[in-house]
């Protein structure tokens, strides 16, 4: 619209111009040596229109020439850049729909024609690597994510799961240490500073970064919480080792405060009572998490408190503590297993008999305890003989640890999973391998972004994958 008021302005003025002269007509006489030019003033403002036009084409081509060579070289660069991000934007797609050539071949091209945009290039290119497998390419793409001030944080990213998959623990640590120099209330790598401290067994140091995962929510309350446990657990049980019995039951009363259901450090906190004298303090404990959830850990440091008693007199020591919770199979194998030490053989059948009805099959530690009450009882080694049969034969798994990052089993908790190396992944299953995670890579480097860890998954998706509740 301004430019048609503009435009009508402009016609307005040049038809007053022309009105102006045409009212006051007049002659112009122009003497240059020799020559003489006679004219009306009309003809003449017309010629001076006519030359400034001229004047002005003539000036605009020129400067057209003069520029030429520039303006060709900005187009081109133009072309090329728009064929580079278009071969971008194809090499994204590419590594979205999990097609290694295409990725490879278009990061390429975006390479060659956008030199000037490497951090855009590098992602592609680290992505498209990964997703063909190429280790060591992604790996160079990664480190050369450093350089640039864009992409230095996802180049620590991808160099830490490489090292990870590596089993190269220690320059993993040094990364995230940088990682979080540069964004320090990042959930994952809060969460992969704890996890590799850890498993440096550099447990003081990963109490503290776990403390501040929980208070930036980066790690939810209730997983923090058993998280803190295990690790006041392996403190205690370093102080112990350099003889500070004090802070160790200082530490212990702490795990078992932050979590009454955490059976191995609840028996280690019932012993050291024990051992400091407080021994109904350390019965209370073991009945206490007993209440909770019976674990074979709690019997067995349950029984090491009365060590001392008759096989009679610890067989109503049971019979308490299996009153607690009634019917779970752990209070039916507590007291069956001290029947059959106090010789009570009736009462030793009956109630490994009813913990092993919970299922299709007994497990193979019934089958092992009935096998001991035939060749105890009656001398019958064929009887024995067949209950160890079923033991070897039997389909119900007896309950274990497993890991909930890789599956993996173990009689005995540890802080790390002996398979995966995951810190606070073992749980407690009364039936294994129900629930049981079932990717050891995976597992091994949890605390990363999908985009990163897994190469399935280059670019699709970007959120931490979150360990699994241990309960």
């Amino acid at each position: 619209m301004t430019r048609v008021w503009f435009s009508i302005l402009v016609v307005l003025l040049l038809v007053a111009g022309a009105v102006f002269v045409a009212d006051r007509p007049g002659s112009v006489s122009i003497v240059w040596e020799a020559w003489r030019l006679d004219t009306s003033v009309a003809v003449l403002a017309l010629g001076t229109v006519f030359v400034a036009l001229a004047v002005g084409w003539l000036y605009v081509m020129l400067r057209k020439i003069f520029h030429a060579p520039r303006n060709f070289i900005h187009a081109r660069r133009e072309r090329k850049r728009r064929d580079g991000y278009r071969a971008l934007t194809h090499g994204l797609a590419a590594v979205a729909a999990g097609d290694a050539i295409e990725a490879q071949r278009h990061a390429r091209r975006a390479e060659k024609l956008l030199a000037t945009e490497k951090p855009l290039t590098l992602l592609l290119s680290a992505q498209a690597a990964q997703l063909a497998g190429d280790e060591d390419g992604a790996e160079h793409h990664f480190a050369a994510m450093l350089n640039e001030p864009e992409t230095v944080f996802l180049g620590l990213r991808g160099l830490i799961a490489r090292a990870l998959k590596k089993g190269d623990e220690v320059k993993a640590l040094g990364l995230i240490e940088r990682a979080r120099k540069l964004k320090p209330r990042t959930p994952w790598v809060l969460r992969g500073q704890y996890e590799l401290l850890a498993r440096a067994m550099r447990w003081d140091e990963a109490d503290i970064f776990l403390a501040e995962a929980i208070r930036t929510k980066a790690v939810t309350a209730e997983e923090g919480r058993h998280h803190r446990a295990a690790l006041l657990y392996e403190r205690g049980r370093s102080a112990q080792q350099r003889g500070r019995a004090r802070d160790a039951l200082d530490l212990a009363a702490r795990a078992h405060a932050l979590d009454p259901g955490f059976a191995p450090a609840t028996a280690w906190y019932a012993e050291l009572l024990e051992a400091a004298g407080k021994h109904r303090r350390a019965r209370k404990t073991i009945e206490s998490a007993w209440r909770l959830a019976p674990h074979p850990d709690l019997a067995r440091a349950y029984g090491a408190l009365y060590a001392g008693e008759s096989d009679l007199a610890r067989v109503k020591r049971f019979e308490r503590l299996a009153e607690i919770h009634p019917g779970h199979v752990e209070s039916h194998v507590a007291r069956g297993q001290a029947s059959l030490k106090a010789r009570l053989w009736g009462e030793a059948r009956r109630h490994l008999q009813a913990a092993g009805s919970s299922g299709d099959a007994p497990p193979p530690r019934i089958c092992r305890l009935m096998a001991e009450i035939e060749e105890m009882q009656n001398n019958d080694l064929a009887a024995s003989r067949k209950w160890l049969e079923r033991a070897a034969n039997s389909t119900a798994p007896d309950p274990a640890y497993a890991c909930n990052a890789c599956g993996a089993q173990t009689p005995g908790w540890s802080p790390l999973c002996p398979h995966c190396r995951r810190f606070d992944a073992l749980v407690w299953r009364m039936r294994p391998g129900e629930g049981a995670g079932a990717d050891a890579e995976s597992g091994a480097t949890a605390f990363l972004p999908a985009a990163i860890d897994d190469q399935s998954e280059a670019v699709v998706g970007s959120a931490a994958i979150s360990p699994i509740q241990p309960t």
